[in-house]
């Protein structure tokens, strides 16, 4: 006799449902994409104990005809696509027929729906996967779900969800983000009698942000469009001193994805700027073409696979890097406690492409060929992206700022036209430098000076094995080291912008960079971590009286950065108190 059998229907089915409904969110998000599919501009979701008890879905969507609410539960049952090539340029959230039965296979489901124009509505209901009922009901135009006792036929895989409070936390991340990716749709959310979320429809993404999280001064747009991209979102501003990670919504034709092209894409974008680690919030929405993208490649459809990974990384790095570098100055308020002001300084200028540090702002026209060739791309991108994509040609008038004089030596007071900005001048030098550094490395290496006594730095031995690990790289810089022992390093130059007594602690601090840099990791990483290090030790420090001339000289060179807003190392450059701020708390507006 042959071991192997034909599964039951019934197990087939929930075997089928472990791929699609993982928890009640994944039940919440499926119920929705259905609802917006059907044309659905308000939505009431409601949840009890996380959802575990009971999910209910409802929506003023076209509704369904009888046989179709009987169909609807049906495995592969969809209304979505009618043929093989429809699967090559999906335009709708739901499409394979599965969610609907595979969530009423391990739950006691009811379809409750009427059709716009009919006179009666249909109920269906089914326990566990099997139909129980399908009558004829009274109902309003649309269609509601209810989804009871979730898993209750599988308590292997019910015993596997989180508390009520981490599953409800679960469905109202997923109902925020259908809300972002849908300001048109108004969204009600409730859970256990209280309202979660709520949100009318909004005329704009802008305004649908506002709901959901409300002022959000920290935010900066973004805009790009290019390589048959359009891209718009909100990113975290450089200078913003929060959290080091925040939210990531990333949606492609307004579905909800996570994607590793992307996420390379933004944290090389933040790299770029600074060292500083950190996972910046961002709320990015894709367009493209349907055929360009595979969203069939993953059970929950979270993953998608692109024509042209390269194109789609490239044009998100320039466009966080061109939004990044118009970073808004942090503004200071007098009365906090007053509603905020938008910010009105000048914006910063963004030219840093490809990894090219300009000596000097000239909005000119770039394309986006020749990336640098540093950059690790995630697998599966190509080598080099293509070079038909034009880089826009920045415009912003850019006003200096006047010297007025210096704060405890360690802050230079300033103003211009929009108000007063106060520098840290340690900060702003190490900018500066860090620019200089990087725009010289482009071309070739930094001018060293041979030392007469060679330097023996006595380090730890994992500091000592950083260091030899990158001597080559160290050299571009205008250190010349040598191993000389298991915990010595013999320095027999430095680079020329340090001064001889600096050079020990600037290696010291790089050992201590470098360690928990790992020995396969980009060059670029290992460079700008040994550049920013180099111009912190270069730069003036705090506690240091500047003349007039030496104050309007790091003004000028720092108003000609690429990112004028924050330090190699994430710290604020300058903090702005508007011209506005000054005459409200003056009673003059």
């Amino acid at each position: 006799m042959g071991k192997i059998t034909r599964l039951p229907s019934d197990l087939a089915n929930q075997i089928a449902a472990g791929e699609v409904v993982e928890r009640p969110a994944s039940v919440v998000k499926e119920l929705v994409e259905n609802a917006i599919d059907a044309g659905a501009r308000r939505l009431s979701i409601h949840v009890e104990l996380g959802g575990k008890k009971q999910v209910r879905v409802e929506d003023d969507g076209e509704g369904m005809e009888p046989e179709d609410a009987r169909l609807a539960i049906e495995r592969h049952a969809t209304s979505k696509i009618k043929r093989a090539d429809d699967l090559a340029a999906i335009r709708t959230l739901g499409f394979r027929g599965e969610a609907l039965p595979s969530i009423a296979s391990v739950s006691h489901f009811v379809l409750r729906t009427r059709a716009r124009g009919q006179q009666s509505g249909t109920e269906v209901r089914v326990n566990g996967g099997a139909i129980a009922s399908v009558t004829e009901i009274g109902a309003a135009e649309g269609t509601t779900i209810e989804v009871n006792d979730l898993f209750y036929n599988l308590p292997a895989r019910r015993k596997f969800l989180k508390s009520d409070g981490a599953e409800s936390a679960q469905v109202s991340r997923v109902v925020t983000q259908l809300a972002l990716a849908y300001p048109e749709v108004g969204f009600t959310l409730t859970s256990a009698g209280r309202t979660v979320l709520q949100c009318p429809p909004a005329g704009s993404r802008r305004d649908r942000l506002y709901q959901v999280y409300g002022e959000r001064s920290d935010l900066m747009e973004v805009r790009k469009d290019a390589g048959g991209l359009k891209l718009t979102g909100f990113i975290a501003a450089l200078a913003e001193q929060g959290p080091t990670r925040g939210p990531q919504n990333l949606f492609i034709n307004r579905r909800i994805v996570k994607d590793r092209t992307i996420a390379h894409a933004i944290i090389d974008a933040y790299s770029m700027a600074s060292i500083k680690e950190r996972s910046a919030e961002v709320h990015l929405f894709i367009e493209m073409a349907p055929d360009a993208v595979d969203v069939n490649v993953h059970p929950t459809k979270a993953e998608v696979r692109f024509r042209d990974q390269s194109m789609v990384h490239e044009v998100v790095r320039r466009a966080l890097m061109d939004a990044l570098g118009a970073s808004a100055v942090p503004q200071l308020q007098l009365r906090p406690e007053h509603a905020t002001q938008s910010p009105i300084a000048p914006a910063l200028p963004g030219v840093l492409a490809g990894g090219v540090y300009p000596s000097r702002w000239i909005p000119e026209r770039s394309t986006l060929e020749d990336p640098p060739s540093t950059l690790e791309h995630p697998p599966g991108t190509l080598e080099h992206p293509p070079n038909t994509l034009e880089h826009p040609p920045r415009t912003i008038d850019i006003k200096p700022m006047i010297a007025l004089g210096q704060f405890r030596d360690t802050f230079i007071i300033a103003v211009d036209d929009e108000g007063v900005a106060i520098i840290d001048q340690h900060v702003a030098h190490e900018r500066v430098l860090f620019e200089r550094v990087m725009e010289k490395l482009t071309s070739g290496h930094l001018e060293s000076q041979r030392l007469l006594v060679p330097i023996l730095l006595d380090v730890a031995p994992s500091a000592h094995q950083a260091l030899v690990n990158r001597a080559s790289e160290l050299e571009r810089f205008g250190f010349e080291i040598e191993s000389f022992g298991t915990t010595t390093i013999k320095v027999t130059a430095v680079p020329a912008l340090l001064k001889t007594e600096d050079s020990s602690n600037a290696l010291l601090a790089l050992a201590e960079d470098l360690e928990g840099l790992d020995r396969g990791a980009q060059v670029q990483d290992a460079l700008q971590r040994i550049a920013a290090t180099t111009a912190c030790h270069a730069a003036v420090k705090a506690n240091y009286p500047l003349t007039y001339e030496k104050m309007t000289h790091i003004l000028d060179e720092l108003r000609a950065t690429a990112y004028s807003t924050v330090c190699p190392h994430g710290r604020p450059v300058m903090l702005r108190l508007t011209r506005r701020e000054i005459e409200k708390n003056f009673d003059r507006i």
